[in-house]
Protein backbone atom coordinates (compact mmCIF):
# COMPACT_ATOMS: atom_id res chain seq x y z
CA UNK A 1 0.00 0.00 0.00
CA UNK A 2 3.13 2.38 0.84
CA UNK A 3 3.97 2.21 -2.99
CA UNK A 4 0.65 3.75 -4.29
CA UNK A 5 1.47 7.36 -2.05
CA UNK A 6 4.48 7.25 -3.83
CA UNK A 7 5.43 10.80 -5.07
CA UNK A 8 6.92 10.47 -8.76
CA UNK A 9 8.07 13.75 -10.31
CA UNK A 10 8.82 13.83 -14.04
CA UNK A 11 11.63 17.00 -13.95
CA UNK A 12 13.84 18.73 -16.08
CA UNK A 13 16.02 20.39 -13.37
CA UNK A 14 16.69 23.01 -16.62
CA UNK A 15 13.12 24.20 -16.21
CA UNK A 16 12.56 27.05 -13.07
CA UNK A 17 8.84 25.69 -12.90
CA UNK A 18 9.76 21.99 -12.63
CA UNK A 19 12.62 23.24 -10.18
CA UNK A 20 10.09 25.32 -8.26
CA UNK A 21 7.47 22.02 -7.91
CA UNK A 22 10.78 19.99 -6.24
CA UNK A 23 11.33 22.39 -3.67
CA UNK A 24 7.71 22.74 -3.10
CA UNK A 25 7.43 18.97 -2.26
CA UNK A 26 11.16 19.58 -0.34
CA UNK A 27 9.35 22.44 2.22
CA UNK A 28 6.12 19.77 2.47
CA UNK A 29 8.32 17.43 3.70
CA UNK A 30 6.71 15.08 1.38
CA UNK A 31 9.36 11.84 -0.09
CA UNK A 32 9.30 11.65 -3.84
CA UNK A 33 11.13 9.77 -6.56
CA UNK A 34 12.77 12.66 -9.45
CA UNK A 35 12.60 10.87 -13.37
CA UNK A 36 14.32 13.20 -15.59
CA UNK A 37 12.31 12.65 -18.39
CA UNK A 38 15.05 13.87 -20.57
CA UNK A 39 17.71 11.51 -19.94
CA UNK A 40 15.14 8.57 -18.79
CA UNK A 41 12.53 8.68 -21.67
CA UNK A 42 9.21 7.13 -20.54
CA UNK A 43 7.88 4.44 -22.55
CA UNK A 44 4.82 4.17 -24.15
CA UNK A 45 2.96 2.58 -21.41
CA UNK A 46 4.47 5.31 -19.38
CA UNK A 47 3.47 7.66 -21.28
CA UNK A 48 -0.39 5.98 -22.25
CA UNK A 49 -0.18 5.80 -17.87
CA UNK A 50 0.97 9.41 -17.17
CA UNK A 51 -1.77 10.92 -19.69
CA UNK A 52 -4.57 8.86 -18.04
CA UNK A 53 -3.69 9.93 -14.76
CA UNK A 54 -3.56 13.28 -16.15
CA UNK A 55 -7.25 12.62 -18.02
CA UNK A 56 -5.97 14.60 -21.01
CA UNK A 57 -4.88 13.90 -24.53
CA UNK A 58 -1.16 13.55 -25.98
CA UNK A 59 -1.62 17.13 -27.59
CA UNK A 60 -2.32 18.82 -24.38
CA UNK A 61 0.51 17.53 -22.68
CA UNK A 62 2.53 19.12 -25.79
CA UNK A 63 4.87 21.89 -25.51
CA UNK A 64 3.40 23.86 -28.32
CA UNK A 65 6.28 26.50 -28.15
CA UNK A 66 9.08 24.00 -29.02
CA UNK A 67 10.92 23.84 -32.34
CA UNK A 68 10.50 20.11 -32.49
CA UNK A 69 6.68 20.54 -32.07
CA UNK A 70 6.46 23.14 -35.17
CA UNK A 71 9.13 21.06 -36.71
CA UNK A 72 7.05 17.09 -36.00
CA UNK A 73 3.69 18.04 -34.94
CA UNK A 74 2.32 21.35 -36.31
CA UNK A 75 -0.06 21.24 -39.12
CA UNK A 76 0.49 17.05 -39.10
CA UNK A 77 -2.22 14.68 -38.96
CA UNK A 78 -0.91 12.65 -36.18
CA UNK A 79 -2.85 10.07 -34.25
CA UNK A 80 -3.21 10.02 -30.45
CA UNK A 81 -0.13 6.97 -30.68
CA UNK A 82 1.57 9.02 -33.35
CA UNK A 83 2.02 11.73 -30.85
CA UNK A 84 2.84 10.03 -27.90
CA UNK A 85 5.59 8.01 -30.41
CA UNK A 86 6.54 11.78 -31.10
CA UNK A 87 7.22 12.81 -27.37
CA UNK A 88 9.26 9.75 -26.82
CA UNK A 89 11.22 10.50 -29.71
CA UNK A 90 11.33 14.07 -29.06
CA UNK A 91 10.91 14.35 -25.09
CA UNK A 92 11.63 18.35 -24.67
CA UNK A 93 7.96 18.41 -25.79
CA UNK A 94 6.38 16.74 -22.58
CA UNK A 95 5.35 19.84 -20.39
CA UNK A 96 6.65 19.59 -16.80
CA UNK A 97 6.67 19.39 -14.07
CA UNK A 98 4.30 16.34 -13.94
CA UNK A 99 3.56 15.37 -10.31
CA UNK A 100 1.82 11.86 -9.92
CA UNK A 101 0.57 10.59 -6.63
CA UNK A 102 -1.24 7.42 -6.78
CA UNK A 103 -3.78 7.21 -9.60
CA UNK A 104 -3.45 11.16 -9.75
CA UNK A 105 -1.54 13.42 -12.00
CA UNK A 106 -0.67 17.26 -12.59
CA UNK A 107 1.50 19.37 -14.27
CA UNK A 108 2.46 22.16 -11.75
CA UNK A 109 1.76 25.07 -13.49
CA UNK A 110 1.23 26.79 -11.17
CA UNK A 111 3.22 24.58 -8.57
CA UNK A 112 0.40 24.99 -5.84
CA UNK A 113 -1.29 22.37 -8.09
CA UNK A 114 0.17 19.71 -6.51
CA UNK A 115 -2.22 20.22 -3.43
CA UNK A 116 -4.44 18.58 -5.35
CA UNK A 117 -3.25 15.79 -5.27
CA UNK A 118 -0.84 15.55 -2.02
Amino acid sequence: MEDKMKITVYHNPRCSKSRMAVQYLEEKGEKFDVIEYLKTTPTRGELQEILSKLEMSAMGLMRKNEADFKQHVAGKELTEAGLIDTMIEYPKLIERPIVIKSNKAVIARPTERIDEII
